[in-house]
Formats: structure tokens, C-alpha cells, sequence
């Protein structure tokens, strides 16, 4: 990663947090379990991708940090509390998030789950609380298509998916493998990253043209980060990547698994080209996200 890039990701991921922060209640406030359980996920690490592909497209389209802030903080807490419940027995059976202690494993199950819904329910009143400077239905159009990407036709489609994949590929022809897995990532992944990108730019007055090029490059940068997380998986360190275990342990249907290891570097490869090229039009505003592009698949953790 280059200096400059670290600095604008660092510099972002500050205000990120600090909004975070504000947003959730505090610690003290009762239930007091469920706000600790909140605050443990959210603040235990992260990359605060996609509030900062929020932020960036904002930039992109001249709009300004303080008319997506929210919305870009509700994006990281969709995202946190879906790692929440992954994380379950019910699901992918993880011990270890980050490095640290998955939610379960430190509040329980119950508690678990509960933290996870409040931080979905939360995301959605911070959307609707509509900025100064940003129109009610620019707002609306925002919240239908954050809602779209985590719903079932969005993230938890993929999960489904992924879950219903698990240990049941042995039968399925290579087109089938091929689709499912697309269908799988393109879902599980790329959706909610599409939707930070469209949202602030969707927030900020962008052009259709604008949008079609944010689109254009969070759905190929999202599935490029999915097949970099595929590939890491087998040869990353796990101490970096502060987890346990293993997609092919759990049978997952990965790129690798379907493509290899080569061949999924080349087609993330691919992936990153075309998103960078998408971004033709915004000339060198769109430097860090060019960059962001190629740090997504050059990543160690």
C-alpha cells in the first residue's frame, strides 16, 4: 500500500470511528449487555471498507463528508452484525473474528444474536435520518438499495447460498459449480460494497453516468475482494488474518476450489482492471480509489 493511500484509509477510518462513537449508545446505557456486545464488534478491528467507499464516492460525485456520514456508518453496522451472526454455530461455527473473540464466544449465544439484530435495526434509523443538504427522495432511493444488497436478494441470498453449498458440490457440473459460486459471491460480498459505492454517490446528486461507473467498479472490486479472501484463506497467515479456521475445513465452495489459485489471481486481476478503467470519467479525484483497487487484491490479511 502506498503512503498516500494508508493516509487517506487512516484518515478516513478516524472519522469513521469517531462517528461510530457518537452513533451508538454508550457502554453505560441500559440493557447494558446488548451495548456492550455492540460496541465489542464494531470496535474490534476492521477495515471500514465500506463506510469509506461511501466517502469516497461522495468526494467523487461532490458531495460532502457530513450529507453520507450516517449512512456510511450504517453500512459498517449491516456489515459488523452479519460477521456477528456468521460467526454463530448455526453458521460457520468461528471462534476467533480479527484476532479477537467472536461475540458468542464472549456474551453468549442469545446475547449474540440479539447485538447483531439491534445493529441491523440501528443502521436503518441512522439512513433515515436525512442530512441537511440531501433530498428526502435521494435519502429513500439510498435506503431501497442498501436494503436490496443486505436482503435476501443481496447478502443473505449469498449466505443462503454459501450455507446450502457447504459439502454439496461432489454432483454438480462444472457450468453449475461455476454459476453457484458467482451467484455466491456476487451476493454474499460485492452487493452490500456496490451498495456503499451507489449510495453515496446516489446521496451526493451524482449523474446516471456517475452512478453507472460506481456501479461498474464496486461490483468488480467486490468480487475481486472475494477471490483475494478465497485465496488468502489457504495461503495467508492466520495469525494476521486472526481467524481459526479454514473455508476448505468447512467444505465452502470457494474460487480457488472451483478455478485454482492461479487462475483466480488472474481473474481478480481482470476484475481490478476493469473497475479501475470504470473510473475514467472523475480523472484524478479517483486516484485512491485506483489504489484502493489494487490494494484489495495485493491484501495479506
Amino acid at each position: 500500500m502506498t503512503q498516500p493511500l494508508k493516509t487517506y484509509l487512516h484518515e478516513r477510518q478516524i472519522l469513521v470511528d469517531r462517528a461510530l462513537d457518537r452513533y451508538l449508545p454508550a457502554a453505560s446505557v441500559p440493557p447494558t449487555v446488548i451495548h456492550k456486545a455492540m460496541r465489542y464488534s464494531i470496535f474490534a478491528g476492521g477495515k471500514r471498507l465500506r463506510p469509506i467507499l461511501c466517502l469516497m464516492s461522495a468526494e467523487l460525485c461532490g458531495g460532502k463528508t457530513a450529507m453520507v456520514m450516517p449512512t456510511a456508518c450504517a453500512l459498517e453496522m449491516i456489515h459488523t452484525y452479519s460477521l456477528i451472526h456468521d460467526d454463530l454455530p448455526a453458521m460457520d461455527d468461528d471462534d476467533l473474528r480479527r484476532g479477537k473473540p467472536t461475540n458468542h464466544k464472549v456474551f453468549g449465544e442469545g446475547i449474540a444474536v440479539l447485538a447483531g439484530d439491534a445493529l441491523l435495526t440501528l443502521a436503518f434509523e441512522l439512513m433515515a435520518r436525512v442530512p441537511s443538504g440531501v433530498s428526502a427522495d435521494s435519502a429513500l432511493r439510498s435506503i431501497r438499495l442498501i436494503s436490496e444488497a443486505a436482503g435476501s436478494q443481496g447478502m443473505i441470498g449469498g449466505q443462503a447460498a454459501d450455507l446450502m453449498a457447504e459439502g454439496k458440490t461432489a454432483h454438480l457440473s462444472p457450468n453449475r459449480l461455476k454459476s453457484t459460486v458467482d451467484y455466491i459471491h456476487l451476493h454474499k460480498t460485492a452487493a452490500l460494497l456496490r451498495a456503499s459505492l451507489l449510495a453515496g454517490a446516489v446521496l451526493s446528486g451524482a449523474s446516471a453516468a456517475e452512478q453507472k461507473s460506481l456501479d461498474v467498479y464496486g461490483r468488480n472490486i467486490g468480487l475481486a475482494f472475494q477471490i483475494a479472501d478465497d485465496i488468502l484463506d489457504i495461503v495467508g497467515d492466520k495469525k494476521l488474518l486472526g481467524k481459526k479456521g479454514s473455508d476448505r475445513e468447512n467444505q465452502k465452495l470457494t474460487y480457488p476450489a472451483v478455478w485454482g489459485i492461479d487462475r483466480s489471481r488472474r481473474m481478480a486481476d481482470r476484475l481490478i482492471r476493469e473497475a479501475q478503467e470504470a473510473l475514467r470519467r472523475f480523472g484524478k479525484k479517483a486516484n485512491p480509489a485506483i489504489e484502493l483497487a489494487d490494494y484489495v487484491v495485493r491484501r495479506e490479511k
